[in-house]
Protein backbone atom coordinates (compact mmCIF):
# COMPACT_ATOMS: atom_id res chain seq x y z
CA UNK A 1 0.00 0.00 0.00
CA UNK A 2 1.36 3.37 -0.95
CA UNK A 3 1.19 6.24 1.51
CA UNK A 4 0.18 9.69 0.31
CA UNK A 5 3.29 11.82 -0.14
CA UNK A 6 2.42 14.22 2.71
CA UNK A 7 1.78 11.39 5.18
CA UNK A 8 4.95 9.60 4.10
CA UNK A 9 7.06 12.67 4.74
CA UNK A 10 5.42 13.12 8.14
CA UNK A 11 6.18 9.51 9.14
CA UNK A 12 9.77 9.76 7.83
CA UNK A 13 10.40 12.96 9.78
CA UNK A 14 9.07 11.33 12.92
CA UNK A 15 11.34 8.32 12.48
CA UNK A 16 14.36 10.54 11.95
CA UNK A 17 13.63 12.46 15.11
CA UNK A 18 13.13 9.34 17.22
CA UNK A 19 16.79 8.62 18.11
CA UNK A 20 17.32 12.21 19.29
CA UNK A 21 14.14 12.05 21.36
CA UNK A 22 15.25 8.79 22.94
CA UNK A 23 18.70 10.22 23.71
CA UNK A 24 17.20 13.24 25.45
CA UNK A 25 14.82 11.05 27.43
CA UNK A 26 17.68 8.75 28.43
CA UNK A 27 19.80 11.71 29.54
CA UNK A 28 16.95 13.06 31.62
CA UNK A 29 16.56 9.66 33.29
CA UNK A 30 20.31 9.34 33.96
CA UNK A 31 21.51 8.05 36.35
CA UNK A 32 19.44 4.98 37.12
CA UNK A 33 22.06 3.32 39.33
CA UNK A 34 25.06 4.41 41.47
CA UNK A 35 27.85 6.34 39.74
CA UNK A 36 31.51 5.86 40.67
CA UNK A 37 33.87 8.84 40.88
CA UNK A 38 37.52 7.70 40.85
CA UNK A 39 40.11 9.78 42.73
CA UNK A 40 43.84 9.21 42.30
CA UNK A 41 44.76 10.29 45.83
CA UNK A 42 44.21 8.86 49.33
CA UNK A 43 41.25 10.05 51.43
CA UNK A 44 41.54 13.39 53.20
CA UNK A 45 43.47 15.49 50.69
CA UNK A 46 42.13 18.38 48.59
CA UNK A 47 41.19 16.19 45.61
CA UNK A 48 39.33 13.73 47.82
CA UNK A 49 37.48 16.54 49.60
CA UNK A 50 36.49 18.15 46.29
CA UNK A 51 35.27 14.81 44.94
CA UNK A 52 33.15 14.13 48.03
CA UNK A 53 31.72 17.64 47.97
CA UNK A 54 30.64 17.39 44.34
CA UNK A 55 29.60 13.76 44.73
CA UNK A 56 27.25 14.64 47.57
CA UNK A 57 25.76 17.49 45.56
CA UNK A 58 25.18 15.27 42.52
CA UNK A 59 23.67 12.54 44.69
CA UNK A 60 21.14 14.99 46.07
CA UNK A 61 20.37 16.55 42.69
CA UNK A 62 20.16 13.38 40.62
CA UNK A 63 18.72 10.94 43.15
CA UNK A 64 21.45 8.31 42.86
CA UNK A 65 24.52 7.66 44.98
CA UNK A 66 27.84 8.97 43.68
CA UNK A 67 30.42 6.62 45.19
CA UNK A 68 33.93 7.99 45.75
CA UNK A 69 36.65 5.43 44.99
CA UNK A 70 40.20 6.28 46.05
CA UNK A 71 42.80 4.62 43.83
CA UNK A 72 46.10 6.32 44.71
CA UNK A 73 49.39 5.54 43.02
CA UNK A 74 51.74 6.71 40.27
CA UNK A 75 50.75 10.36 40.74
CA UNK A 76 47.09 9.62 39.71
CA UNK A 77 48.00 7.48 36.67
CA UNK A 78 46.43 4.34 38.17
CA UNK A 79 43.09 6.10 38.62
CA UNK A 80 43.19 7.63 35.14
CA UNK A 81 43.92 4.30 33.46
CA UNK A 82 41.04 2.67 35.36
CA UNK A 83 38.62 5.23 33.97
CA UNK A 84 40.09 5.04 30.46
CA UNK A 85 39.32 1.31 30.48
CA UNK A 86 35.83 1.70 31.98
CA UNK A 87 32.59 1.51 29.93
CA UNK A 88 31.63 4.84 28.40
CA UNK A 89 28.13 4.79 29.86
CA UNK A 90 28.38 7.72 32.29
CA UNK A 91 28.69 5.56 35.39
CA UNK A 92 32.46 5.95 35.87
CA UNK A 93 33.86 9.46 36.35
CA UNK A 94 37.40 10.72 36.95
CA UNK A 95 38.57 13.48 39.27
CA UNK A 96 41.13 15.26 37.04
CA UNK A 97 43.66 17.59 38.65
CA UNK A 98 46.90 19.42 37.94
CA UNK A 99 48.77 16.12 38.36
CA UNK A 100 47.17 14.68 35.23
CA UNK A 101 48.43 17.57 33.12
CA UNK A 102 51.93 17.19 34.58
CA UNK A 103 51.96 13.44 34.03
CA UNK A 104 51.36 13.82 30.29
CA UNK A 105 55.00 14.93 29.94
CA UNK A 106 56.58 13.53 33.10
CA UNK A 107 55.93 9.87 32.21
CA UNK A 108 57.21 8.47 28.92
CA UNK A 109 55.30 5.18 28.77
CA UNK A 110 51.72 5.87 29.81
CA UNK A 111 49.13 3.39 28.56
CA UNK A 112 46.74 6.22 27.74
CA UNK A 113 46.64 9.71 26.32
CA UNK A 114 44.74 12.14 28.55
CA UNK A 115 43.50 14.33 25.69
CA UNK A 116 42.53 11.40 23.47
CA UNK A 117 41.06 9.03 26.06
CA UNK A 118 39.35 11.25 28.64
CA UNK A 119 36.55 13.64 27.71
CA UNK A 120 36.31 16.74 29.92
CA UNK A 121 32.98 17.37 31.64
CA UNK A 122 33.29 20.28 34.07
CA UNK A 123 35.81 22.17 36.14
CA UNK A 124 35.26 22.51 39.89
CA UNK A 125 37.85 24.68 41.62
CA UNK A 126 41.20 26.39 41.45
CA UNK A 127 43.50 27.15 44.40
CA UNK A 128 46.88 28.84 44.68
CA UNK A 129 50.10 27.67 46.18
CA UNK A 130 52.05 29.94 48.50
CA UNK A 131 55.80 30.51 48.49
CA UNK A 132 56.82 30.33 52.14
CA UNK A 133 60.23 30.48 53.78
CA UNK A 134 61.59 29.61 57.18
CA UNK A 135 61.95 32.85 59.22
CA UNK A 136 65.72 32.34 59.35
CA UNK A 137 65.83 33.33 55.67
CA UNK A 138 66.60 37.08 55.61
CA UNK A 139 64.06 37.94 52.91
CA UNK A 140 60.64 39.52 53.39
CA UNK A 141 59.69 40.05 49.75
CA UNK A 142 60.08 38.13 46.51
CA UNK A 143 62.71 40.56 45.14
CA UNK A 144 64.72 40.20 48.36
CA UNK A 145 64.41 36.42 48.15
CA UNK A 146 65.63 36.39 44.53
CA UNK A 147 68.57 38.62 45.45
CA UNK A 148 69.44 36.41 48.42
CA UNK A 149 69.25 33.24 46.30
CA UNK A 150 71.52 34.71 43.64
CA UNK A 151 74.00 35.95 46.25
CA UNK A 152 74.10 32.65 48.13
CA UNK A 153 74.21 29.82 45.60
CA UNK A 154 73.85 26.42 47.18
CA UNK A 155 72.39 27.70 50.46
CA UNK A 156 68.67 27.35 49.67
CA UNK A 157 66.85 24.03 49.66
CA UNK A 158 63.30 23.84 48.28
CA UNK A 159 61.04 21.14 49.74
CA UNK A 160 58.14 19.52 47.90
CA UNK A 161 55.67 16.66 48.53
CA UNK A 162 57.35 14.68 45.77
CA UNK A 163 58.90 14.72 42.31
CA UNK A 164 56.41 15.93 39.72
CA UNK A 165 53.92 17.24 42.28
CA UNK A 166 52.16 20.52 41.62
CA UNK A 167 54.24 22.13 44.36
CA UNK A 168 57.44 20.89 42.75
CA UNK A 169 56.71 22.19 39.26
CA UNK A 170 55.45 25.51 40.69
CA UNK A 171 58.89 25.87 42.31
CA UNK A 172 60.68 24.91 39.12
CA UNK A 173 58.69 27.50 37.17
CA UNK A 174 59.77 30.09 39.73
CA UNK A 175 63.42 29.06 39.41
CA UNK A 176 63.30 29.39 35.63
CA UNK A 177 61.52 32.74 35.58
CA UNK A 178 63.56 34.24 38.46
CA UNK A 179 66.87 32.84 37.24
CA UNK A 180 67.77 31.36 40.62
CA UNK A 181 69.15 28.04 41.80
CA UNK A 182 67.67 26.06 44.67
CA UNK A 183 68.23 22.40 45.48
CA UNK A 184 64.98 20.47 45.23
CA UNK A 185 64.39 18.13 48.18
CA UNK A 186 61.44 15.78 47.52
CA UNK A 187 59.51 14.17 50.39
CA UNK A 188 56.86 11.50 50.50
CA UNK A 189 53.98 13.87 51.11
CA UNK A 190 53.42 17.43 52.28
CA UNK A 191 53.43 16.65 56.02
CA UNK A 192 57.10 15.54 56.36
CA UNK A 193 58.20 18.33 54.01
CA UNK A 194 56.40 20.89 56.17
CA UNK A 195 57.93 19.44 59.33
CA UNK A 196 61.45 19.93 57.99
CA UNK A 197 60.61 23.41 56.71
CA UNK A 198 59.40 24.42 60.17
CA UNK A 199 62.56 22.92 61.68
CA UNK A 200 64.85 24.77 59.29
CA UNK A 201 66.19 21.65 57.55
CA UNK A 202 64.95 23.18 54.29
CA UNK A 203 64.40 26.87 53.66
CA UNK A 204 61.56 27.28 51.14
CA UNK A 205 58.48 25.54 49.83
CA UNK A 206 55.52 26.06 47.50
CA UNK A 207 52.44 24.52 49.09
CA UNK A 208 48.64 24.81 49.11
CA UNK A 209 47.04 27.56 51.20
CA UNK A 210 45.10 25.41 53.73
CA UNK A 211 48.23 23.59 54.89
CA UNK A 212 50.06 26.82 55.65
CA UNK A 213 47.62 29.46 56.92
CA UNK A 214 47.97 28.63 60.63
CA UNK A 215 51.78 28.54 60.43
CA UNK A 216 51.87 31.85 58.55
CA UNK A 217 49.52 33.55 60.98
CA UNK A 218 51.51 32.15 63.91
CA UNK A 219 54.78 33.54 62.54
CA UNK A 220 56.37 30.11 62.14
CA UNK A 221 56.60 30.61 58.37
CA UNK A 222 56.88 33.75 56.26
CA UNK A 223 54.69 34.00 53.16
CA UNK A 224 56.24 35.86 50.25
CA UNK A 225 53.69 35.39 47.46
CA UNK A 226 50.65 33.47 46.28
CA UNK A 227 50.92 31.83 42.88
CA UNK A 228 47.65 32.91 41.30
CA UNK A 229 47.23 36.20 39.45
CA UNK A 230 45.13 37.78 42.22
CA UNK A 231 45.29 37.92 46.01
CA UNK A 232 43.33 35.33 47.98
CA UNK A 233 40.87 35.94 50.81
CA UNK A 234 42.69 33.65 53.24
CA UNK A 235 45.93 35.67 52.89
CA UNK A 236 44.85 39.18 51.88
CA UNK A 237 48.23 40.77 52.70
CA UNK A 238 50.27 38.36 50.57
CA UNK A 239 50.92 39.67 47.03
CA UNK A 240 50.65 37.62 43.83
CA UNK A 241 53.90 36.32 42.37
CA UNK A 242 52.95 37.95 39.06
CA UNK A 243 53.53 41.35 40.69
CA UNK A 244 57.23 40.50 40.63
CA UNK A 245 57.46 37.93 37.82
CA UNK A 246 54.92 39.02 35.17
CA UNK A 247 53.13 36.06 33.64
CA UNK A 248 53.82 33.69 36.54
CA UNK A 249 50.82 31.51 37.43
CA UNK A 250 50.62 28.10 39.07
CA UNK A 251 47.68 26.55 40.84
CA UNK A 252 46.01 23.39 41.93
CA UNK A 253 42.83 22.77 39.96
CA UNK A 254 40.30 19.98 39.83
CA UNK A 255 37.55 18.92 37.45
CA UNK A 256 35.55 15.93 36.25
CA UNK A 257 36.14 13.77 33.17
CA UNK A 258 34.65 10.62 31.61
CA UNK A 259 35.87 7.93 29.19
CA UNK A 260 35.91 8.96 25.53
CA UNK A 261 32.73 8.22 23.55
CA UNK A 262 30.51 8.98 26.54
CA UNK A 263 27.32 10.51 25.16
CA UNK A 264 27.16 14.28 24.80
CA UNK A 265 23.78 14.28 26.55
CA UNK A 266 25.32 12.73 29.68
CA UNK A 267 28.24 15.15 29.60
CA UNK A 268 25.92 18.14 29.23
CA UNK A 269 23.70 16.92 32.07
CA UNK A 270 26.66 16.51 34.43
CA UNK A 271 28.14 19.87 33.42
CA UNK A 272 24.84 21.62 34.09
CA UNK A 273 24.41 20.04 37.52
CA UNK A 274 28.04 20.60 38.60
CA UNK A 275 27.91 24.25 37.56
CA UNK A 276 24.68 24.64 39.52
CA UNK A 277 26.49 23.28 42.56
CA UNK A 278 29.33 25.74 42.16
CA UNK A 279 26.81 28.56 42.34
CA UNK A 280 25.43 27.25 45.65
CA UNK A 281 26.56 29.42 48.62
CA UNK A 282 27.33 26.41 50.84
CA UNK A 283 29.63 24.81 48.25
CA UNK A 284 31.29 28.15 47.50
CA UNK A 285 32.01 28.60 51.21
CA UNK A 286 33.41 25.07 51.52
CA UNK A 287 35.72 25.64 48.56
CA UNK A 288 36.81 28.91 50.15
CA UNK A 289 37.78 26.93 53.27
CA UNK A 290 40.12 24.93 51.00
CA UNK A 291 41.70 28.16 49.78
CA UNK A 292 40.01 27.80 46.41
CA UNK A 293 37.45 29.46 44.21
CA UNK A 294 34.75 27.88 42.00
CA UNK A 295 35.87 27.36 38.42
CA UNK A 296 33.00 27.17 35.91
CA UNK A 297 33.67 26.07 32.33
CA UNK A 298 31.89 24.33 29.50
CA UNK A 299 33.28 20.93 28.46
CA UNK A 300 34.98 22.53 25.44
CA UNK A 301 36.54 25.26 27.57
CA UNK A 302 37.78 22.66 30.05
CA UNK A 303 39.33 20.68 27.20
CA UNK A 304 41.24 23.71 25.95
CA UNK A 305 42.31 24.52 29.51
CA UNK A 306 43.75 21.01 30.02
CA UNK A 307 45.62 21.22 26.71
CA UNK A 308 47.11 24.55 27.73
CA UNK A 309 48.16 23.15 31.12
CA UNK A 310 49.83 20.14 29.50
CA UNK A 311 51.78 22.44 27.18
CA UNK A 312 52.73 24.83 29.99
CA UNK A 313 53.99 22.20 32.43
CA UNK A 314 55.60 20.20 29.66
CA UNK A 315 57.91 23.12 28.96
CA UNK A 316 58.83 23.39 32.66
CA UNK A 317 59.46 19.65 33.03
CA UNK A 318 61.71 19.58 29.97
CA UNK A 319 63.58 22.74 30.98
CA UNK A 320 64.20 21.41 34.49
CA UNK A 321 64.87 17.86 33.22
CA UNK A 322 62.44 16.42 35.79
CA UNK A 323 62.29 12.62 35.84
CA UNK A 324 59.76 10.49 37.77
CA UNK A 325 60.85 8.55 40.83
Amino acid sequence: MKLPRRKFLHVAAGAAALPATLRVAWAQAYPTRPVHLIVGFPPGGPSDIVARLIGQWLSERLGQQFVIENRPGANTNIATEAVVRAPFDGYTLLLISTSAAINATLYDNLHFNLIRDITPVATVMRAPYVLVVNPTVPARTVPEFITYAKSNPGKLNMASPGIGSGSHVAGELFKVMAGVTMLHVPYRGAAPALTDLLGGEVQAMFEAVPSLVAHIQGGRLRALAVTTALRVDALPDVPPMADFLPGYEASYWAGIGVPKNTSSETIERLNKEINAGLADPKIKERLKDLGGIPMLMTPDEFGRFVSDEIEKWGKVIRAANIKPE
